[in-house]
Formats: structure tokens, C-alpha cells, sequence
């Protein structure tokens, strides 16, 4: 499913506020009724708020095109996230775990 969104976004959505977008994950819930699906979105935040508003509301068509494609008796309802960019997704068990220990970030300049 991943990769059939990532294509219709890519190239067959035709909507001028939606820019470079990837498809990282599609999340689908036990009973295939929903699909949580993390895009990972360039641009300034506004631009970004934009192009999730532009996929909100090309949810009929991409649902209909994945009935289709896919052959699906039933399309789970679509839910578009922003993931989180590479950089901070690599921090992030980092981050985690010093949540976990509950310890703060050491400073680097102590000031004494």
C-alpha cells in the first residue's frame, strides 16, 4: 500500500499545494478499517501544514484508486501524519532513554 501511495502522490495528484512528499509508513489497524499513513514533508511549516490540508482532502480520490489498484473489497479510511524528519528519528532513542532515566542533558559549558 506504501508504495502505490507513495505513487499517486508523486505523480498523479495534480493539487499545487501538495510538494515533496515520501510516504514513509502505512499503518494499518487490525481490523484493515484505517490506515495511519506518515508522510515525511519538505518545505517551511506552513508549507507543510498546506500539502497535509492538500492530502486531506484528496483522500476520495486516493481511496477510490486504491480500490482499484489493489483490488480491495473494503478501503481502510486514510489518515495522514507528518513523521518525523531523519534527523530528529535518529535522536530519538536517544532522547527516549534519557526520558526513560530521567536525567537531564549534561551541559557542555558548566559554568562554575
Amino acid at each position: 500500500m506504501r508504495e502505490e501511495l507513495e505513487e499517486l502522490i508523486g505523480y498523479e495528484l495534480e493539487d499545487p499545494r501538495i510538494g515533496g512528499v515520501n510516504v514513509t509508513e502505512a499503518l494499518l489497524s487490525p481490523d484493515f478499517r484505517q490506515a495511519h499513513i506518515r508522510v515525511l514533508l519538505h518545505g517551511t511549516p506552513s508549507e507543510q501544514a498546506q500539502t497535509l490540508e492538500a492530502l486531506k482532502h484528496a483522500k476520495p480520490f486516493l481511496k477510490h484508486q486504491l480500490t482499484e489498484r489493489l483490488q480491495l473489497f473494503r478501503t481502510p479510511e486514510l489518515y495522514f501524519e507528518a513523521a518525523l524528519p531523519a534527523a530528529l528519528a535518529a535522536k530519538a532513542p536517544q532522547i527516549l532513554k534519557r526520558i526513560k532515566r530521567g536525567r537531564p542533558k549534561p551541559e557542555k559549558n558548566p559554568i562554575s
